[in-house]
């Protein structure tokens, strides 16, 4: 498994300092966090990011976070957005694009529902087939529609394109209580990356995103989480991702060299 960090840990730098700093540190690849992808292309170009990338020596595991605007305002919007990631991915050689359901109104059948977000799904999976992308579906922790892999699993299967598959973040996972069978029986060929990270010992409906604490650290069993999908032969990005605000005041320097830290004792571990 490969080394990686998302631009949501250094949340208030630069996508340059986010590219500078995981070098440092000695990721091999890096997440792009899309709002500061924008902000970097309005004075450069995909090929300078490209050229960046690889004077640094980091592969781009993917661009996000994108939406899967089903049954919300912004269908539209939402669309453009995938489309101009895709662009940016094929031309930087980025292969994933991590997209976040939205949800059905509260008295909208659950049948209707998932084939509504198969149908999005396959739209948009098409939309960016052409540009070499594939879209992984981020199950959200006690999301009202996809709180896990199994619901997650099912718009795939549903949307019958080949183009889509799903991640694995690991506070989400323990947030929505995903048993470990569950993610035994995970379908390695659909999981596309990972995020990695540990959290505070709250109650599970408590918890948020502000929670979250490096690899390793506090309540969530990553090891036995991550040996699991080992085992059954993954071997993709584990990428660290924490929404921290007590981390974002420290250097980017300082955060990415701890964030590889712990990830380097998580996977020694597993």
């Amino acid at each position: 498994m490969k080394s990686c960090i998302n631009g949501a840990t250094t949340m208030p730098y630069s996508l340059e300092e986010d590219i500078t700093y995981a070098s440092e540190a000695g990721f091999e690849g890096i997440e792009i966090w899309y709002s500061k992808l924008k902000k970097y292309l309005e004075n450069h170009s995909a090929r300078d990011l490209k050229k960046l990338l690889e004077s640094k020596k980091l592969k781009p595991a993917a661009i996000c976070p994108l939406f899967l605007k089903t049954f919300l305002d912004g269908r539209e919007d939402g669309r453009a957005d995938m489309k101009k990631a895709a662009e940016v991915a094929k031309e930087i050689g980025c292969g994933v694009l991590l997209v976040c359901s939205d949800s059905p109104p509260k008295d909208m059948d659950g049948e209707e529902a998932y084939k509504k977000a198969a149908q999005e799904a396959g739209l948009c999976a098409d939309m960016v087939k052409g540009y070499g992308v594939r879209l992984a579906i981020e199950p959200l922790g006690m999301h009202p529609f996809v709180p896990g892999p199994k619901e997650a699993l099912r718009i795939v299967k549903e949307s019958g394109r080949a183009n889509i598959g799903i991640m694995m973040d690991t506070f989400h996972y323990y947030k929505s209580s995903v048993s470990m069978s569950e993610i035994k029986s995970l379908p390695i060929d659909k999981l596309l990356i990972v995020h990695v990270n540990g959290c505070e010992d709250l109650p599970k409906d408590k918890l948020k995103d502000s929670n979250r604490l490096y690899p390793g650290l506090g309540v969530i069993p990553a090891a036995e989480m991550l040996s699991a999908i080992k085992k059954n032969g993954y071997s993709g990005f584990l990428s660290v991702e924490v929404f921290r605000e007590e981390y974002w005041k420290r250097a980017p320097k300082e955060i990415s060299g701890e964030s590889k830290e712990y990830l380097d004792r998580l996977m020694a571990a597993i």
